[in-house]
């Protein structure tokens, strides 16, 4: 098929930030994109060439959008599933594929599906709701401290939390959930993986992720990984492991942690481009981006080397700022050397909301880091 100046349509179910950077490859290869999101003011709205309205997890909103494309894509797991079974059956290419997609959306499904695999996973214990927690911990099934997880819908920090006492399971939400050894680690580490339908497979260089410790959000995204190549190499495999237990087409981000005993263990991963790879766009040969187009696609996949060392600095709504969004001190960090912002487009702010990214590329990682510190420090998202 002729992707590139074509009536070929590639449709993408969610408009957000990973939507619009996606579609810095699309329009690098003249692809025609149709994208589907419930916000009128989606950030790919301003990119794509077609935009459409409705709600994700609405049946016939995602059939319908679906019978206009030839390939659909996400780039948010909570999509309908039945939906696009309904449409693999009609003959539209959906990557992930709904099986893919209906193993990821619940953590406890994807729990499992880890054991059953023979993949290195912290222990872990389901429950239908959240207030069978307290019972289980009195009668000794259940041993504290431990982290709480929202089976569905949770991210960005949201659906998790620590629970050191009974007392902090107080004013969590009643639903499914699982209750995970909390394991003492070194590192958060994270490996996407490529695959195309031919069965190409490419990884690309170990990351080390630092977490805001309020909001458990990324703060830092850092590449290559400070850690030992053993380890790196340790990590790799095993998200090559994940890959192919999956069988996934697209990008597969898979998020481990390095325990005290140099062990990996998988947390958990997203069948899309991912926070930790958006450094690529600056200092990879192929960014996550291009790489997930040219996997759905069925075309060859890029070189995954790093060019330059990179840095990724998440931008997030200051705490205490809610509405019309304001970038303070932008233009000094645009001064600093190897410093790229990228917006995201979005019009209001709201603490810890994502707004954008700065990556900082240097042939030193430890100059990169210092500048990282200076960019974190320097810029503000606040509101007017």
């Amino acid at each position: 098929m002729n992707y590139f100046s074509s009536n070929f349509k590639l449709g993408i179910l969610g408009g957000g930030q990973l939507g619009k950077m996606l579609l810095y490859s699309t329009r690098k290869f003249d692809i025609y994109t149709c994208v589907l999101d419930p916000s009128e003011q989606a950030p790919c709205k301003i990119a794509c060439n077609e935009f459409r309205q409705g709600d994700l997890m609405d049946f016939e909103t995602v059939y319908n959008f679906g019978k206009l494309v030839d390939v659909l894509t996400i780039e948010i797991e909570n999509v309908n599933i039945d939906a696009l079974e309904t449409l693999e059956r009609e003959g539209v290419k959906v990557f992930p594929s709904s099986r893919t997609l209906q193993t990821i959306q619940n953590k406890s499904t994807q729990k499992l599906f880890y054991k059953d695999h023979d993949i290195p996973t912290a222990n872990f214990t389901r429950f239908a709701y959240t207030s069978e927690i307290k019972e289980a911990v009195n009668h000794g099934g259940l041993n504290l401290p431990f982290v709480w997880k929202a089976a569905q819908f949770g991210y960005d920090g949201y659906g998790v939390k620590i629970i050191r006492n009974l007392e902090d399971l107080t004013g969590l939400p009643n639903v499914e959930c699982i209750a995970e050894e909390l394991v003492p680690f070194k590192n958060e580490l994270s490996v996407i993986v490529a695959r195309n339908l031919d069965g190409e497979v490419k990884s690309y260089p170990v990351v080390e992720m630092e977490f805001h410790p309020e909001a458990n959000q990324v703060e830092y995204v850092i590449c290559p990984a400070r850690i030992e190549e053993s380890i790196a190499k340790k990590a790799r495999n095993i998200a090559l492991k994940v890959s192919d237990a999956f069988n996934h087409v697209g990008l597969l981000a898979v998020e481990m942690f390095q325990t005290e005993e140099d062990k990996i263990l998988v947390n958990e991963v997203a069948p899309r481009p991912h926070n930790s790879g958006h450094h690529t766009i600056e200092s990879s040969y192929t960014s996550q981006f291009e790489q997930h187009l040219r996997a759905i696609l069925n075309l060859p996949l890029g070189k995954t080397d790093n060019k330059v060392a990179g840095i990724m600095v998440n931008l997030v709504g200051a705490e205490n700022y809610t509405g019309n969004v304001i970038y303070e001190n932008i233009e000094h960090i645009m001064k600093m050397e190897g410093v790229t912002p990228h917006i995201y487009g979005k019009k209001e702010t709201r603490p810890f909301r994502k707004m954008g990214h700065v990556t900082i590329v240097n042939e030193n990682i430890k100059e990169a880091r210092q500048i990282a510190e200076k960019v974190k420090n320097t810029i503000k998202v606040i509101s007017e």
